[in-house]
């Protein structure tokens, strides 16, 4: 059987409906997306990073123009640049004019990230010959606040993590944004031994800063990068606070038969249908084919791992009961290990708790909240 593919009008009215509402769609202008799915001929990836890139080159030009100038505008026109790029290789850079987005959309956003309130720092981090790179904003004002690291999954990568650390800002936490590995700037890729090192030798970074306090971490993981979350709730135990699982299996949703049909008939909230969710999931565990995801899958069960039943950080899980990408049978299975877990789950919401056509902010506010109960409370 092959993988169901969406029509291209389909696409496109998708594209509008979530235009000013929802990913990857939520701070971009109504007019440029008219334009650009005007444009928009093909499903073809390099066509698709061609028209996203031209309006992201638009913006950056714009920007340098303004930068020149002194004016402060130019922080804001670099980030609509890297909005658009980041639309342009959406969900993954798989093809040459889209990894040309990519590497726009890291451009742009370091360009803006002067700009940012509070201000953004890139950080490199030494790991095992290679880095892991993060993005930190302290809040203003504040002495040594607890720090949350947080991540997103196949498809929303550390640069696109804005919303939801304004939320933590809002709080007075700090904020330490990665990429999950086979993701963005990751080194490694999800099925490598000791993938999650990634994430420790970050808590091990943020220890030693004295600008945020080390000792009052928590983590939170977002669609996918839910499940590193997760396993860092086991794996640092002594280290974290807490840690959201916010929409992500950790057993069943490797298994053949859920995943099979989860990548080739189902996905419905993936803007482009089951094909490029398996495009996205290809590109993480960087293989090519449905059979190839299917083989590497099932080392990721924290099951498989023996993880379940052992000691635990404060553990939320969150999302929508009718999820078609991570199965809400898997969070059942976290309440029935170890030690007690949190959770919350939305009823007639999908992936992420989300209900389409409809902002993600109430299923925010809970994450926020319950984090900020472990780290300032």
């Amino acid at each position: 059987m092959g993988t169901r593919t969406l029509a291209l009008e389909e696409i496109k009215a998708e594209i509008l409906r979530r235009t000013g509402k929802t990913n990857p769609f939520e701070r971009v202008k109504k007019e440029h997306v008219e334009e650009v799915v005007g444009r928009l001929n093909s499903l073809d990836p390099d066509h698709w990073g061609v028209e996203w890139g031209k309006i992201g080159a638009r913006y950056e030009a714009l920007g340098e123009e303004q930068e020149r100038q002194g004016q402060p505008q130019a922080g804001e026109s670099y980030y609509l640049a890297y909005e658009y790029y980041r639309i342009g290789r959406y969900p993954v850079p798989s093809s040459p004019e889209k990894m040309n987005c990519y590497k726009g959309a890291l451009r742009s956003f370091l360009k803006a990230a002067p700009y940012l309130d509070p201000p953004l720092e890139r950080v490199e981090i030494p790991f095992e010959g290679k880095k892991v790179v993060g993005y930190l904003q302290i809040p203003n004002g504040t002495v040594r606040p607890p720090v949350v690291m947080h991540w997103g999954g196949v498809d929303g990568w550390k640069e696109d993590a804005r919303g939801q650390s304004e939320s933590l800002h809002r709080t007075g936490m700090a904020t330490f944004v990665i990429d999950m590995p086979g993701a963005g700037e990751n080194p490694l890729l999800p099925q490598d031994p000791g993938a999650e090192g990634t994430f420790s030798a970050a808590i091990d970074y943020l220890e030693k800063r004295t600008d945020v306090d080390g000792k009052r971490i928590a983590v939170m993981g977002r669609s996918f990068g839910g499940y590193w979350a997760a396993k860092l709730a086991y794996v640092e135990v002594k280290r974290l606070r807490g840690a959201v699982n916010w929409g992500a299996g950790v057993h069943t949703t490797f298994q053949e038969e859920w995943l099979r049909p989860a990548l080739t008939e189902r996905a419905s909230q993936y803007l482009m249908g089951p094909a490029s969710l398996l495009d996205a999931r290809s590109y993480i565990f960087g293989v090519k084919t449905l059979e190839e995801v299917l083989r590497i899958a099932p080392s990721l069960s924290l099951k498989t791992q023996g993880l379940l039943d052992q000691p635990s950080a404060p553990l939320l899980c969150v999302n929508g009961k009718e999820d078609d990408q991570h199965p809400v049978e898997d969070i059942y299975l976290l309440l029935e290990h170890g030690s007690p877990k949190d959770v919350r789950i939305f009823p007639g919401a999908g992936h992420m708790g989300r209900v389409p056509g409809r902002s993600n902010h109430e299923v925010l506010e809970v994450v926020t909240q319950w984090i900020k109960q472990k780290l300032v409370q």
